[in-house]
């Protein structure tokens, strides 16, 4: 195998994991924030549970490499559709120009972190993962 790529692909892994682990530890600590944030934009407050599980439980699979290619497409979609409500319809609406450009800058780092997601789901999640882990520690038929 390329060692490039093998010790690339779970520092990318971890990488793009932490981004959605994070943001979920921050809206349990700011629950009622969020929830009021998610309904101004139009989105039910509870869904909440929902998008924390899909952050952290999703983040914690892709860091793991546990049904990495699941959780990272799960956590793509998640990213284009929090992109399109949360940022480029708000960027639409804006009248102010600094705030389009702070929502469509964000809008693009949301589709950025969609194709790192879709690149595990293309090739795995490679080496130190717990799924190479597993394959290597099946017993050979």
């Amino acid at each position: 195998m390329n060692s490039l790529r093998d010790y690339l692909s779970p520092v990318a892994r971890l990488m793009l994991a932490m981004v959605f682990i994070v943001a979920g530890l921050q809206k349990v600590g700011s629950y009622q924030e969020t929830v009021a944030y998610m309904e101004s934009q139009g989105v039910s407050g509870v869904l909440l549970p929902v998008v924390l599980l899909v952050e952290i439980g999703g983040g914690l699979m892709v860091a793991a490499g546990w049904h990495a290619r699941t959780a990272a497409g799960v956590l793509a979609l998640f990213s284009l559709a929090a992109g399109l409500v949360f940022q480029l319809m708000p960027a639409l609406e804006a009248y102010d120009p600094d705030l389009f450009y702070g929502h469509i800058s964000h809008f693009w780092k949301d589709v950025a972190i969609a194709g790192g997601m879709a690149m595990i789901v293309a090739n795995g999640p490679g080496l130190f993962s717990l799924e190479s882990r597993k394959a290597s520690t099946a017993p050979a038929e």
